[in-house]
């Protein structure tokens, strides 16, 4: 691929659209197209297939997506699993049909087994049942894996897919309702601190094992997955540690300096009891995670605090 082939990202103004859009940018991409909700509705068949064809990108890197935490999750199970579906279907099959040379899906780390062996490797996949908060945001990225894998083993393109652990960074989602545990936690210690450090309670019982992957992080993988033909359908993408969530609250609550009491309401429901990756072949191949949590949640905590007004 040249500096001036056409990549198209879909979601380019989400988080991790945006990271992707801002990484290739700084290795000297000068050909990057996107469309926001209101352009491009990426849920409509023709209007995908139509923007595809006209635009005939090089590459497309599939970083769209509803997306939300457990609770939004299960209130929402039905257009959790149907828009997902819709919209990487119509981007994959509009892509394939286009002979757009390199495909790059993003899913997550949810796609794997609520109690597989850890750490994650891509080989559990399906192995057993999935996670129920998230299961139908899980089942409909395994179909986009799935139609990725038969894509490449039926017509031998370059369509890949890299699952990240749990992300963080800047653009990510602080709405209490929608948000990951990582910006909730911010968010709550934040608005606590402001309240005469204000006691926060947080979900469950603090002894599930998360990992945690900045942003920009992703974005280099997705760089290294645009340069370089990747010889595996997919990829785990994470930093290969892990820490409980207590141990995560009291980090974010160092750092945004809340001093109050910290409350956990185990009546909220946990998720998986772990979630650590195994990312070692995509290590192998000569990518790795080079920003340290703590620097990671400094420098989110301070792009909240600049746009904290957006994400009310």
């Amino acid at each position: 691929m040249s500096k001036t082939s056409k990549i198209y990202i879909a979601g380019h103004k989400g988080m991790v659209g945006s990271a992707a859009w801002r990484a290739l940018e700084a290795k000297g991409y000068s050909n990057l197209i996107g469309k926001t909700k209101k352009e491009l509705d990426l849920r409509n068949q023709k209007a995908v297939v139509d923007f595809i064809n006209n635009e005939q990108p090089d590459i497309i890197i599939d970083a769209a997506a509803r997306v939300g935490g457990i609770l939004a999750n299960s209130e929402n199970p039905y257009l959790f699993l149907m828009e997902n579906l819709q919209i990487q279907n119509n981007l994959i099959d509009a892509a394939h049909k286009a002979e757009v040379q390199k495909f790059i899906f993003l899913g997550s780390s949810c796609i794997y087994p609520k109690f597989a062996p850890q750490p994650l490797k891509e080989t559990y996949l399906l192995t057993d049942s999935l996670e129920p908060t998230n299961q139908w945001y899980a089942i409909a990225k395994i179909a986009g894996v799935k139609a990725c894998e038969a894509i490449r083993k039926q017509y031998a393109k370059d369509f890949v897919s890299l699952m990240p652990t749990n992300l963080y960074g800047p653009n990510d989602t602080f709405d209490l309702k929608n948000s990951h545990v990582l910006p909730a936690m911010i968010r709550k210690f934040h608005e606590a601190k402001e309240n005469n450090h204000a006691s926060v309670t947080l979900w469950g019982s603090g002894k599930p094992m998360r990992e945690f992957l900045h942003v920009d992080d992703l974005a280099q993988a997705i760089v290294f997955a645009v340069e370089n033909v990747l010889p595996d359908y997919l990829y785990n993408v994470g930093t290969g540690s892990d820490l409980t969530i207590k141990d995560l609250a009291e980090t974010v609550q160092k750092i945004v300096g809340h001093k109050g009491k910290v409350e956990w309401d185990a009546t909220k429901p946990d998720g998986t009891p772990r979630k650590l990756m195994d990312s070692s072949k995509l290590l192998e191949l000569g990518w790795k995670a080079s920003i340290s949590l703590s620097d990671g949640i400094k420098t989110t905590y301070n792009w909240y605090l600049l746009n904290k007004l957006i994400n009310k």
